[in-house]
């Protein structure tokens, strides 16, 4: 890749350079959500299993045990479940996010490198023209590639996040019908 000034050169840099920030930044506020949500459901754990313990030192039959045993695991399925909800809504946004720069980055791409070719090209000798042809069709099929891929790697990350919530949603209906049984 040629450039024809230092600007060029600097642009392209900075350009880098601003999408790795981003990058990293929307990295460091997942994973300060993540650690966030972390704390919050340990706590509320904690919280919930003292509770659960102070109720169990009241029980006087194993009647009262059985009778208690749904009421006590009820809160703790639910917050697995909001918590795998939650999870799964943080990966996504960062799969998004990635993809969305790599996209980007991408396009960026293309268009400098097109814009280079197309200068050598004008001063490039007569007779030329195929060799750049060639090389134009490579980059169709290479962005054809690209595009394909990302496609895949979207619809597969929709599948994915589609089937935990089909999962999720499996989990809230058996916990129903545990707990109406």
């Amino acid at each position: 890749m040629s450039f024809k000034n230092p600007e060029q050169f600097y642009a392209v840099n900075k350009a880098t350079v601003e999408a790795a920030l981003r990058l990293a930044n929307g990295a460091l506020a997942r994973a300060e959500r993540l650690a966030a949500l972390n704390l919050n459901t340990a706590s509320a754990l904690l919280q919930g299993g003292a509770g659960s313990t102070q109720t169990l030192a009241t029980v006087k039959s194993p009647e009262e045990l059985a009778e208690l045993q749904s009421a006590l695991t009820q809160p703790i399925v639910e917050q697995a479940v909001a918590y795998a909800r939650s999870v799964n809504e943080i990966v996504a946004e960062g799969q998004q996010e990635i993809s969305r720069l790599f996209e980007t980055q991408f396009a960026e791409l293309q268009k400098t490198f097109t814009a280079a070719l197309e200068h050598a090209a004008k001063s490039a000798p007569a007779g030329s023209e195929p060799a750049f042809e060639a090389v134009r069709s490579a980059m169709e099929t290479a962005s054809s590639v690209y595009e394909n891929a990302s496609q895949s790697v979207q619809q597969l990350a929709e599948a994915n996040a589609a089937k935990a919530a089909e999962v999720t949603e499996a989990a809230v209906k058996v916990l129903a019908v545990g707990k109406a049984g």
